[in-house]
């Protein structure tokens, strides 16, 4: 019983040197948060990408890759009441073809079911995803009461509405139905929120350090406990780091920094899958699977910085390259993504 203590010690003087060696992990997005105004938009995104793309490059000089730029706005409802539909897909056509000349992607929030209108508006959205390129959106089908059913039957006809009406069905990828998701998440489609805007926030992709974290270093085995505090070490490196940063760059522009959110979102294969593999020593969908998400997840809710959006783990299987190679052999069901989802999020997207 007294050799466990030891051992711990003896992994956390190690974490140190691991955690100044790790690949860094890339930004996914950096996303502003503005309360869209339809009479003055072209200025007001004009002043948001001059912040943005300032703010890009601060976090590049510390050595951090940034993918996207990201603008998302409150519940498009809200700045659509006034309009008839042709005039609110002509407002939407023209800011996305805004967000495709300035490569900046677009989120027009999210829309809460409560009256016929409100329904009204989710049978646009549908209109509106179906006509644009580069516009997100999403539909709460959840309240603190419970699972609005109403919604959840709007959300059903928009999806198959996008199936039918987009090509490859892909319409669907800037579209969720969301469940619980809160404001001032930077990740997309289920970004909104319900301020005054001037805010931001950070959404990181690290997936490449989950893995790290979990690959056993050479020359001696790993315990579990050992893996989840190296992730932790990692994790919390390049989380105070790109703290350090947004604060600066809240100091300097007046934009609110809203916080970071450390989901380990994979890309192809940059694996979230392949790390789980190397935690458990066996085929995801195997016995400790479950007890990986729980582990990744219970570290990423601990890390020590400002959090905002989801800040959990996502397991999306068509993002994944061995997710789905995983699918592909039957090794997961979506009876095991659904158990998954108990302490993770998870889907064929996420």
């Amino acid at each position: 019983m007294r050799i466990r203590p030891a051992l711990v010690l003896l992994a956390a003087t190690l974490l140190v040197p691991f955690a100044l060696a790790a690949e860094k992990p890339k930004v996914r997005a950096i996303t502003a948060f503005v309360r869209f105004d339809r009479d003055h938009y072209q200025q007001q995104i004009r002043e948001t990408l001059d912040f943005l793309r300032a703010a890009k490059a601060e976090f590049e000089r510390g050595g951090y890759e940034v993918q996207t730029i990201r603008i998302s706005t409150q519940p498009f409802p809200e700045y659509v009441r006034g309009l008839s539909p042709r005039q609110a897909l002509e407002l939407f056509r023209d800011y996305d073809a805004l967000a495709q000349k300035e490569g900046f992607d677009a989120s027009i929030g999210t829309v809460f079911v409560g009256s016929p209108a409100d329904r009204e508006m989710v049978d646009l959205l549908a209109q509106i995803l179906a006509s644009t390129r580069t516009l997100n959106a999403s539909v709460s089908i959840t309240s603190d009461t419970g699972v609005n059913w109403n919604a959840v039957a709007g959300t059903a006809h928009l999806i198959k509405a996008l199936a039918e009406r987009t090509p490859h069905s892909q319409g669907n990828f800037n579209f969720t139905a969301a469940a619980m998701v809160p404001p001032l998440t930077p990740f997309y489609p289920a970004s909104y929120h319900l301020g005054s805007g001037r805010q931001f926030a950070v959404a990181l992709q690290p997936a490449n350090v989950v893995a790290e974290a979990f690959t056993a270093p050479a020359g001696g085995a790993a315990t579990p406990d050992s893996l989840r505090q190296r992730l932790q070490q990692l994790l919390s490196t390049h989380a105070s780091k790109i703290q350090e940063i947004a604060s600066a760059i809240e100091k300097r522009s007046g934009w609110s920094y809203a916080g970071l959110d450390p989901s380990p979102a994979p890309l192809k294969d940059v694996s979230i899958g392949a790390a789980i593999e190397a935690f458990t020593g066996a085929t995801f969908g195997s016995s400790g699977t479950l007890t990986a998400a729980t582990a990744v997840t219970a570290v990423l809710k601990a890390i020590p910085v400002k959090q905002t959006g989801y800040s959990g783990l996502m397991l999306p299987v068509l993002e994944d390259e061995l997710l789905a190679r995983r699918w592909g052999e039957g090794k997961i069901t979506l009876d095991s993504l659904l158990a998954y989802s108990a302490v993770c999020g998870t889907g064929l997207d996420t």
